[in-house]
């Protein structure tokens, strides 16, 4: 029997820690290490090489024994699912604080490399698949994702919080940008970036960035709407962003709430609102990043998001579901609201008037 199927991996301990659970095994299985007994095994086998290879250092149990892979990957998953402190998830699988950050960080470092495969930008013919999905499910034409962005809160100690770290609802926090597909696939991601930055000067500092702007994505098949207009491929994102003819931002109706623009937004939210469904499944799956993480090395916390995200797009990608309660009930990114970017290119609002017509035909 190995590691992650003995009983006090399931159902015992979560019912030592109080936490309501399936009474399915396999259920309960996927509820404490959000993925299925099938998809956990496939992430060992991603990650086998590497923490086999690599001394354990005195990785070992309360009996003596050296930690199998399985286990290993079993307490890194906990970890990084619940949010629970080293200490808690450690007496959970009989092990010390000390062995669960290394196994946790020896597991982080691997992923990163081995599952790199899981986040990429599409190719054109899967480009088309997700365009026709967009456009069958909510209707708007050549639209290849959406994009949008979470805050992950921290705490700092005084000589490192400058207020570079500190954003507009004096959080001390971490940016997270996504590109999301119709299943909430991350198609793109980038974080390191503080807080306390505009959402407009993260993007413009983001690969994604640089791609779209030198056309080395979005830059397939135009589709034409109607004679004499035409649409390229483009993401939506909401009024924090930039009106590009690449990025397409809703109208401000604030002043001129006419009915072909409020159409249009509502076409558009419904989009845009996979990204905000997509953030809440993440944070929920991988409650390390919902929590305040207290004093993290920023040097690190990169990498701990990029792996969350990763582990977010092999769940989607293995064909694994989630329990109905494990997303954030709320929205994700909770006390925040969106700061109006003014910046817009006449291109970007030229195809944006065309779409607005486009959806009155």
């Amino acid at each position: 029997m190995n590691d992650w199927q003995e009983p006090k991996y399931g159902l015992v301990v979560l019912q030592l820690a109080g936490v309501t659970v399936p009474l399915d095994e396999d259920d309960a299985f996927k509820y404490f290490f959000r993925a299925s007994k099938t998809t956990f095994s496939y992430i060992c086998s991603l990650v086998r090489e590497d923490l086999i290879s690599r001394p354990p250092s005195g990785l070992i149990n309360i009996e003596g024994r050296l930690l199998s892979v399985e286990k290993q990957v079993a307490i890194a998953l906990r970890r990084l699912a619940s949010g629970d402190s080293q200490v808690s998830v450690g007496a959970a699988f009989g092990v010390g604080q000390s062995t669960v950050s290394q196994v946790t960080w020896r597991f982080i470092e691997a992923l990163e490399e081995r599952a790199k495969h899981h986040l990429r930008w599409p190719d054109s013919d899967r480009i088309e698949e997700i365009k026709s999905k967009f456009e069958g499910v909510y209707g708007l034409p050549n639209c290849c994702g959406a994009i949008d962005t979470t805050h992950i809160i921290m705490t700092l100690p005084a000589v490192q919080a400058s207020d570079d770290w500190c954003d507009q609802e004096k959080n001390y926090s971490m940016f997270l940008q996504g590109v999301f597909d119709h299943e909430m696939r991350f198609l793109n991601m980038v974080t390191g970036w503080p807080g306390g930055m505009t959402v407009s000067k993260l993007l413009n500092f983001s690969g994604f960035f640089k791609l779209c702007e030198s056309g080395q994505i979005l830059d397939g098949n135009a589709k034409t709407l109607f004679q004499g207009a035409e649409i390229r491929e483009y993401v939506v994102g909401g009024f924090s962003y930039p009106l590009r003819p690449w990025l397409i931002t809703p109208h401000d109706t604030r002043d001129d709430p006419s009915h072909p623009m409020l159409a249009f937004n509502d076409r558009h939210e419904k989009v845009r609102s996979v990204a905000a469904t997509a953030f809440a499944q993440l944070k929920g799956s991988w409650r390390i990043l919902s929590k305040v993480m207290w004093r993290p090395d920023r040097r690190k916390l990169p990498s701990i998001i990029l792996v969350c995200c990763l582990l977010h797009n092999i769940i989607i990608d293995c064909g694994d579901y989630l329990e109905e309660d494990v997303p954030l009930s709320g929205h994700h990114d909770v006390g925040y609201s969106e700061q109006y970017c003014k910046q817009s290119e006449p291109l970007g609002n030229e195809l944006r008037g065309y779409l607005t017509e486009y959806l009155q035909r």
